[in-house]
């Protein structure tokens, strides 16, 4: 059974090309791979269109990548937390930068997929916004400032005072929420300095989809994800 545990490595497919159809099942297959032989939390993020797909071929978790405040119904164009669960998918990325969606929105969409069992990751730009979030209870928050995305200059380098700023705020209104963290992640020492800020994990896309060797890049930055006891 997949199974949830922090701290998480969390690859987002986005759209790339290097991670669509038949590459987002080895890329899939690469990580689940990598978490097994560590025994480590990674969660795919694949497009919609290979949910399925990929959720049929790992054992891992897969998360859609968004999912709009909607029931089943006539909406065409929308993607349901019911047809995601169906699909496989046993959680979901909300509120990304590159989807952002209104505060309201993200409540509706919170109550929507807890109704069908969805684990649930609200992404915030600011310390102030994942606080915001918090309070509505996702199953965790990831603070992104929207401008190191892509950069390959990491949050955890670049602007490590966002990172502790959230960890404080999101543990004063909701403690039971743990914070990750993404934006420019690229390499193991990223994520060892994101978990030595107070993070419980990090979403990570480009820098492991469009990376040479997939294995060897989960392999780096998922080994400091190994908790020592």
């Amino acid at each position: 059974m997949v199974q949830l545990k922090f701290p998480m490595l969390i690859i987002n497919f986005k759209t790339y090309a290097e991670a669509t159809g038949k590459r987002a099942i080895e890329l899939a297959k690469t990580a689940e791979k990598i978490a097994k032989e560590l025994d480590v939390c990674i969660v795919v993020c694949p497009q919609h269109t290979d949910l399925a797909k990929v959720a049929e071929s790992v054992d891992i978790p897969v998360f859609a990548q968004a999912i709009d405040p909607v029931e089943p119904g006539a909406h065409t164009g929308h993607v349901t937390a019911y047809a995601v669960k169906e699909a496989g998918a046993i959680g979901t990325l909300v509120n990304h930068s590159e989807k952002r969606v209104r505060l309201d929105e993200i409540r509706q969409i919170l109550d929507i997929a807890r109704k069908y069992g969805l684990f649930t990751v609200v992404c915030a730009a600011t310390s102030e916004e994942a606080a915001a979030v918090a309070v509505l209870k996702p199953n965790a928050v990831a603070v992104e400032p929207p401008e190191l995305i892509g950069t390959g200059r990491a949050v955890s380098r670049e602007r490590p005072e966002l990172i502790t700023n959230s960890v404080k705020l999101v543990s004063t209104v909701a403690p039971e929420v743990p914070v990750l963290c993404g934006a420019g992640i690229e390499s193991g020492e990223d994520v060892k300095r994101a978990i030595e800020l107070g993070t419980r994990g990090v979403l990570v896309a480009s820098a492991i989809v469009k990376a040479r060797n997939w294995e060897s890049k989960i392999r780096e930055m998922a080994q400091w994800l190994i908790e020592r006891k």
